[in-house]
């Protein structure tokens, strides 16, 4: 799962972005509203979290010119304001869910994750293809017979999969939404991580297999 982040403290910004990636979001971090317009273009994340104070346009502006535009991605504020108008007035601008600094990361955590559920599976925690089950709060993969937890990028991978069965997705696909657009990890690392991930189907006596077309991608099948 792809976040935007924008927040321009950076140091807080740095710890988002470590908390997010031990659990299993990849992060996207920019410092000013002007910068999150442009990634937000891009139009390829599950979700954005934005700060309302902000350099050079601020995280209310943002939103609406992301509403504008008739896009609904889950997006949820980040603010010192306490006020109630405060709130009110990112809810009313679109937002998703609201939170106040300081906050508990595990309450960022849930949160985002409730947000971005709901707008992709109208609030089902699991995937399920085959006989096989990803559980998106635990990471863990499962069939009637076998369970293992997933790590961070292999989940991030299994579920991007699963959420488009039968799909073609490219190597650049899984790196740009998994590992980022600034990246600087080869193509290679996809494949890598594609052994891992049937080796983990293997385990678990799975009836899905990931199926490659040679220089074109990979497909999560149900076998025949």
């Amino acid at each position: 799962m792809r976040i935007l982040l924008a927040e321009d403290e950076k140091e807080l910004s740095n710890a988002l972005v470590t908390i997010l990636q031990r659990n299993g979001f990849s992060v996207d971090a920019v410092y000013d509203g002007a910068e999150a317009l442009d990634y937000l273009e891009a139009d390829n994340y599950d979700g954005a979290v934005l700060d309302i104070m902000m350099p050079k346009v601020d995280g209310l502006t943002v939103l609406k010119k992301l509403r504008e535009r008739k896009n609904t991605l889950p997006v949820l504020m980040l603010t010192a304001k306490s006020q109630v108008d405060d709130r009110v007035l990112g809810l009313d601008s679109g937002a998703n869910d609201y939170l106040t600094k300081p906050f508990a990361m595990k309450e960022l955590i849930a949160r985002i994750r409730a947000m971005t559920r709901k707008a992709e599976t109208g609030g089902d925690n699991l995937l399920t293809m085959g006989n096989i089950t990803l559980n998106r709060s635990t990471f863990i993969l499962s069939t009637e017979t076998a369970k293992l937890r997933l790590m961070g990028k292999e989940f991030q991978m299994m579920e991007l999969m699963m959420a488009n069965p039968n799909q073609l997705i490219s190597a650049e696909r899984f790196l740009e939404r998994i590992w980022g657009y600034d990246t600087q990890a080869e193509l290679s690392v996809v494949w890598v991580y594609i052994s891992y991930l049937r080796r983990r189907l293997t385990a678990v006596e799975a009836n899905v297999r990931i199926k490659s077309a040679r220089n074109l991608g990979y497909t999560l099948e149900v076998e025949a």
